[in-house]
């Protein structure tokens, strides 16, 4: 009995083809292959060429594909095959692209240590963090400077085995 796959029900994005992608979490290449009906060695050339199109691999070096890698191959088979770019022109249209895509969507969020720093007032937090770098700054540059040499006592096996050894230096 032949298990049937769900199509996801939206469809490619950015190409005027809508492809039914399977609602799978990864994609080998030849399925890969056969959603975009282009060859294998097709899509490893794309990878070559467009740093956007980067697979996971598995432990064994087989190429896993994730939707939207899916989606980012079926875009570069649209911008080269239908919509005629060259492959350095396809390149730069969806570097392009991607700066927009960031800039719609806001570059990442501000961290929330970053956005209290901001708000802290010049007095209290602050001084106390100004302090503890200045003294953190003392302490490395203590230990950054070599020890001079201390002289050894020449001690007799009996008594050198009936000490213990300091491990601080007194």
């Amino acid at each position: 009995m032949q298990k049937q796959k769900h199509a996801s029900q939206r469809p490619l994005q950015r190409g005027t083809a809508s492809t039914a992608i399977p609602d799978k979490l990864y994609f080998r290449i030849g399925e890969v292959a056969r959603l975009c009906k282009v060859q294998s060695y097709v899509l490893r050339f794309w990878e070559t060429e467009f740093p956007q199109l980067k697979p996971n691999k598995s432990g064994t070096g087989q190429r896993l594909y994730r939707k939207r890698d899916v989606e980012m191959a079926l875009h570069i088979k649209h911008l080269l095959h239908e919509e005629g770019y060259t492959i350095a022109g396809a390149r730069q249209l969806m570097q392009v692209e991607g700066r927009e895509m960031r800039k719609a969507h806001g570059s990442q969020p501000e961290l929330p240590l970053r956005a209290e720093m901001a708000g802290l007032k010049k007095g209290g937090t602050e001084a106390r963090l100004q302090r503890l770098r200045k003294e953190l700054k003392e302490l490395l540059g203590m230990l950054s400077v070599s020890p001079a040499p201390v002289p050894r006592e020449h001690k007799t096996k009996k008594t050198a085995s009936l000490e213990r050894p300091n491990l601080f230096g007194e």
